[in-house]
This record gives structure tokens, sequence and C-alpha cells, in this order.
């Protein structure tokens, strides 16, 4: 959803009204020192917060929502929480393959990606968009999530496989292609492509599978056939990196989920202590959903700390 503007400060304008209403006071440009937690003579808890300017705020109720800032892990963690390490989530793979290449800006509107196998396998689909350092789009970016921790363990090297006609298998695309040789004898591989896919993908996979440029159905050989079949529904192609432009969008890590309590977003470890957004380990398959986590766990942690205990 986006304001009539059309202007993201429209929504910070939105937000600093809000708070002036309900008589928030705003202390920017005073960094935070330290975060703890004592207990007072009546035996009732209470944080101080020291500030770099040697001011110290006390206070009986605390929220922390520093997004990925090690700072705020740090704090968490001096309370009592365990924190999931931050890597990236949400990014682009970097793929040089001579398939791939000089088509950038070809997409596919459904395309299902895979990395590992068994039970270690992670599988999405979606649109899926061939770029100049490797592929993106919807597919790529909700496999990059799932997997971004495997990703990282693996330094970014991994194997992606690719079914560019997910409605296919081996044997159904196979059948068809037969069926093609039979009622389009005549027609040259390279310009008749019978299945939807864009017209330069379709001739950079029989270039790669070394079908000549005037060969026509009626010649395709079993072999030629069955790596025509082979490189659409289970082509595999090597990742070496995030996207070139380090465009990860969120970092999946944090406060551990299991120590909150998702009602109030207060910590189960240290009562009082709230949490909201990213500096939770919470990450969304895109972007606009992390801005949802963030409003929800906000609203949920500002309701929780506004109540009477």
């Amino acid at each position: 959803m986006f304001p009539v503007t059309d202007n993201s400060e429209t929504i910070i304008d939105c937000l600093m009204q809000a708070a002036e209403k309900a008589g928030v006071n705003l202390r920017t440009g005073e960094g935070v020192k330290s975060v703890k937690q004592f207990l007072d003579r009546d035996n009732q808890s209470y944080f101080q917060v020291e500030l770099k300017n040697e001011r110290i705020l006390q206070c009986d109720r605390l929220l922390i929502a520093t997004g990925s800032n090690p700072l705020g892990y740090r704090w968490a963690k001096n309370l009592g929480h365990k924190i999931e390490s931050s890597v990236p989530s949400l990014f682009t793979f970097n793929i040089r393959d001579s398939r791939l290449k000089d088509l950038a800006g070809v997409s596919v509107s459904n395309a299902q990606v895979r990395l590992g196998a068994g039970k270690n396998k992670l599988e999405q689909t979606g649109a899926l968009l061939i770029t100049h350092w490797g592929v993106s789009g919807p597919a790529i970016l909700k496999l990059s999530a799932w997997g971004a921790r495997s990703l990282h363990e693996l330094k970014y090297v991994s194997n992606l496989h690719i079914n560019w006609l997910p409605e296919y298998n081996q044997e159904t695309l196979k059948q068809d292609f037969l069926k093609v040789k039979e009622t389009h004898p005549k027609k040259k591989i390279i310009n008749y492509c019978p299945v939807e896919l864009p017209k330069r993908l379709w001739q950079s996979f029989t270039n790669y599978v070394a079908i000549k440029p005037d060969k026509v159905w009626s010649e395709i050989s079993k072999k030629e056939l069955n790596k025509l079949v082979t490189e659409i529904v289970q082509g595999q192609y090597e990742i070496k990196g995030k996207g070139v432009f380090k465009d990860e969008f969120v970092t999946c890590g944090g406060v551990s989920l299991k120590e909150v309590n998702f009602k109030t977003m207060e910590s189960k470890k240290c009562p009082g202590l709230y949490f909201a957004g990213e500096v939770l380990d919470i990450d969304g398959v895109t972007g606009g959903f992390n801005f949802q986590s963030a409003w929800t766990t906000s609203w949920l942690a500002g309701q929780a700390l506004g109540s009477n205990k």
C-alpha cells in the first residue's frame, strides 16, 4: 500500500505526527552507551540506559527496535538473550554461464528453482529474471531467503537447478517434442519453439546442445532431443556469489524467537524488555513482508508497553 503522494516522506510525516500527538518525547542524536537491568529496594526490576553524553535514563519498560544494528544484539545478549548469527537475506545470484550470456532482461513468468537435494532441498517457484551478473526475480529472492544460512556457510558457492517450465517433467516434455517432430517436421528447430519460453532463451539452449541452425525438427536426434529436454527442465548452474551490487535487502538473525512472547513482544528472559522489527530473528520473503513485520511487532509491543500491569 502506497500513499497517494508516492513519496516515502509522507509515511515519515505520518509517524512523526502520531508520535507528537501521543506526547512521545523524541531524543535524536543521543547515542546509547549501555543498557543494564537492576533491582530496586523493593526487588522490582528497572532499566538503566546510559547515553554517550553521560546522561542516565531509568525506566521500568524498555523496547529495543534497532534493526540489524550490532548494538541492539549486544544489549539483548547482555540482558540474557540468545542471538542467532546475522547473515544477508533476499539477494540475487551471481552466475557466469554461457547459456545466460547476452540474455540480460529476459524473464520467464514461472520457473522452479532448487538448491540441494533430499532432506536439505530448498525449492521455490515464481518469476525469474536473467541479469548482467546472473539471475534475479521473486523466485530467486525467495530461495535466497530460505537458503540464507546454508548459502552463507557455503560462502555463496553452490549449484542451482532450474526448471524453466515447471508444468513439465523430462518425460512429458520429451513426449511433446516428439509430437512436434511428427507434426512440424520441416520447421527449423532454432526458429520454432513449441513451448512458452522467450525466443532468445530457446535459441541459447539449442545452441548450447549443439543443434545446428539449419536443422529441422524431423532431423533432431534422440541424443539432441534428450539434451534439450534436460536443459529446460533440469538445467544446472553454478552460483559463484551474491549479486555484484551487494543488493541484499534484509538480514536473517537476531534475538531468538523462542525467547519472546509474540502476543506482547515481551522477553521471556527479562521482564519489562520488549523487541520489535529486524532485531528479531525474522526475515520475510520480500521487503514488503519485512515492513509489515516491523509495523506489526511495533504495534503489539506499543500496546503492551502502554498498558497498566
